[in-house]
C-alpha cells in the first residue's frame, strides 16, 4: 500500500462543545502520527472547551469571534453579516498565517467563516458530521466541500462518506476485559459484583443523576454496583453504613476507558460521542436521549438499539422504578448482556481517525 500523501498543513475548524472538539482533536492526533512534521493549527473561540483543552494537548489555536446563527428573528440578526463578516476576516487569516492546504470543519460557530473564508480562497473543505441530523454550518459547508465525512449512515448531507467518528486511541485501543482488573480497582470496585456505569457527560444530566440517587439503596441491596459519574459540581453523598454492592460517585473521569472497561452497562444520554465510543468497545447501553433540541440524540442511538445493541428510554421514563423493575434483572443475565455487546460492537467503528485521515489527506493533495 503507497503511503497517504503529505497533509503538510491543515487548520481544523470546531468548537463550543466536546462534541465538536473531541473529533478536532482525535484528528489532529493521527495527523500528527501519520505525519509528526505537520503543521496543526485549530480555529476556536475563546469561550469554548477548545480555549482550554487545544493548547492542553500541543497544538496552536487561533481565536475568532463566537457567531450564533439566530434560528428566529431577533437583535442577533440584525448584527449577524457585520459578526459574521469579522469572523470570516479572522478566518481568512488564520488560512493564511497557517498557511493550510485544508480546511477541515466539524461544525459549530467556528465552522462557517472558517468554510466562507475556504471558499473565498479556493482551498478545500472536508466537513465532519457529528449528529445523524445535521447543523446548520455544515449543512452550508456541505455544498462546496471536497469531501464530506458523516458518523452515521443516512445522515441527510450531499456525497457522504461514512467514516464513523474519530475516538482518542485510549478508546479506540481498549481490551475491555484486559483492563477489567486495573478499572475496578482504579474506582473502588469488587470484581464480585456486575457493574454499570452512569453518566450524563461532562456537565452531568439531572434527570439521570436524580432516578440512579434514588435507586441507591434498592441497587446495592440487590448486589449492583454502580460507578456513577454526575458531573462537576453535583456529587452527592453515599451512605457508608448501607449494606451491599458499592456505590462509587465522582464528578469526572478523567480516564474514561476505565470506566468503560469496570463496566457491563452504560446508562447515558446518546450523544454522538457516546454511543461511537460505546459502541466501539463494545458495550451495551441504556440510551436517555435529550428530550430538548432537534432530536439527533434519539436519532444517534437508532442503528445501536436497532442492532440489539442497546435500549432508548425516554427522559420521563428513567425512574428508580424503572432501575429496579428493568435494569437490574437485565445485570443478573450474563448471556444477554454478551448478546447486546457483541449486537454494539457490530456497529461500532475504531477506525473513525484513520478514515477522516484518508480524505484530508486526499483533499491536501488535489484529488477526486
Amino acid at each position: 500500500m503507497s503511503p497517504a500523501p503529505s497533509v503538510g498543513s491543515v487548520l481544523l475548524a470546531g468548537g463550543g462543545t466536546a462534541g465538536h472538539v473531541s473529533p478536532l482533536l482525535a484528528l489532529a492526533d493521527c495527523l500528527r502520527r501519520r505525519e509528526p512534521d505537520v503543521r496543526i493549527v485549530a480555529l476556536g473561540t475563546a469561550e469554548g472547551l477548545e480555549a482550554r483543552l487545544v493548547p492542553a494537548r500541543g497544538y496552536d489555536l487561533e481565536v475568532v469571534p463566537k457567531v450564533p446563527m439566530p434560528r428566529r428573528p431577533s437583535g442577533d440578526l440584525l448584527r449577524l453579516p457585520g459578526a459574521l463578516r469579522r469572523a470570516v476576516a479572522a478566518a481568512d487569516e488564520a488560512i493564511t498565517s497557517s498557511g493550510a492546504r485544508v480546511v477541515v470543519g466539524f461544525g459549530g460557530y467556528v465552522a462557517t467563516p472558517a468554510y466562507l473564508a475556504a471558499r473565498r480562497r479556493g482551498i478545500p473543505v472536508v466537513i465532519h458530521e457529528q449528529n445523524a441530523r445535521p447543523g446548520l454550518a455544515n449543512k452550508l459547508g456541505a455544498r462546496f466541500a471536497k469531501h464530506v465525512a458523516v458518523t452515521f449512515a443516512g445522515t441527510p448531507l450531499p456525497r457522504a462518506t461514512v467514516t464513523g467518528m474519530p475516538l482518542r486511541r485510549e478508546i479506540a485501543l481498549l481490551d475491555r476485559r484486559a483492563s477489567r482488573a486495573e478499572a475496578l480497582a482504579a474506582f473502588g470496585l469488587d470484581p464480585q459484583w456486575p457493574t454499570v456505569l452512569v453518566t450524563g457527560g461532562s456537565l452531568g444530566a439531572q434527570r439521570i443523576n436524580e432516578a440512579f440517587r434514588a435507586a441507591m439503596g434498592s441497587l446495592r441491596a440487590a448486589g449492583v454496583q454502580v460507578l456513577h459519574v454526575t458531573g462537576v459540581g453535583k456529587e452527592f453523598p453515599v451512605d457508608e453504613g448501607d449494606a451491599g454492592a458499592p456505590y462509587v460517585v465522582v464528578p469526572y473521569a478523567d480516564r474514561m476507558e476505565l470506566a468503560y472497561a469496570a463496566a457491563d452497562i452504560v446508562v447515558a444520554r446518546s450523544g454522538a460521542n457516546t454511543v461511537c465510543e460505546l459502541t466501539a468497545v463494545g458495550l451495551p447501553a441504556a440510551y436517555v436521549p435529550l428530550p430538548i433540541g432537534n432530536g439527533e440524540q434519539r436519532l444517534n442511538a437508532q442503528a445501536v438499539v436497532s442492532a440489539g445493541g442497546g435500549l432508548l428510554v425516554d427522559d420521563a421514563d428513567l425512574t428508580a422504578g424503572w432501575i429496579e423493575s428493568t435494569l437490574v434483572p437485565l445485570l443478573r443475565d450474563a448471556s444477554r448482556l454478551g448478546e447486546m455487546a457483541a449486537a454494539a460492537a457490530s456497529v461500532g467503528e475504531r477506525d473513525g481517525d484513520e478514515l477522516l485521515a484518508d480524505l484530508v489527506a486526499d483533499a491536501a493533495s488535489g484529488g477526486s
